[in-house]
């Protein structure tokens, strides 16, 4: 079964990655480093480049995958990590989900997104973070579907296939009542 068949059937699982999943992540995200503007890195990574995010055990960090069953085949991801690493930031988490190319357009970033946020949420997360490259209106429709909604933009601060990116960043505030984290 290809990825484009399974993706479109319920044949799909999301769950926690594990280091099995790296070489298929990398695939997903090198794939998206050499023809979209979903990341501004210019250099494919290696096999191991989100091994550090599946290390870390900080509440809000998260990595999940979304893999066809039988074949285990990642077709899928989506993580939240440090948005920056002081201290007071640590109720704020960056997001972001990648898919195969044979698997979007079909619910499966929803579907990755809405376990991500039930885990930041659970952790008491308060604030998720989105930089979207633009344009982007697939990006920023499911964003806003969960939520988010734009916070600003930032000119021509990427180039890549010799030309100038603008990218927005989307905010999502927690949706219930959060205690306030004890003052340092």
């Amino acid at each position: 079964m290809t990825a484009a068949s399974a993706a479109g059937q319920h044949g799909v699982v999301i769950r926690a990655a594990t280091t099995a999943d790296l070489p298929g992540m990398a695939a997903i995200y090198n794939d998206a480093v050499l023809h979209s503007l979903a990341t501004f890195d210019v250099e494919v990574r290696p096999d191991d480049h989100y091994a550090d995010r599946l290390r870390s055990r900080a509440p809000g960090d998260h990595v999940l995958v979304a893999v066809t069953e039988p074949a285990a085949e990642v077709v899928g991801y989506a993580f939240s990590g440090v948005y920056r690493p002081r201290a007071a930031y640590d109720a704020t988490r960056e997001v972001s989900v990648y898919l195969a190319e044979a698997a979007r357009g079909q619910g499966l970033g929803r579907r990755l997104y809405a376990e991500l946020f039930a885990r930041v949420d659970a952790d008491g997360i308060h604030t998720c973070l989105a930089v979207i490259a633009q344009p982007n209106p697939a990006s920023e429709a499911l964003h806003r579907s969960f939520g988010f909604e734009p916070a600003g933009t930032l000119r021509e601060v990427g180039r890549k296939f010799d030309r100038w990116v603008d990218t927005a960043f989307w905010q999502r505030l927690h949706p219930g009542p959060l205690e306030a984290p004890a003052a340092p």
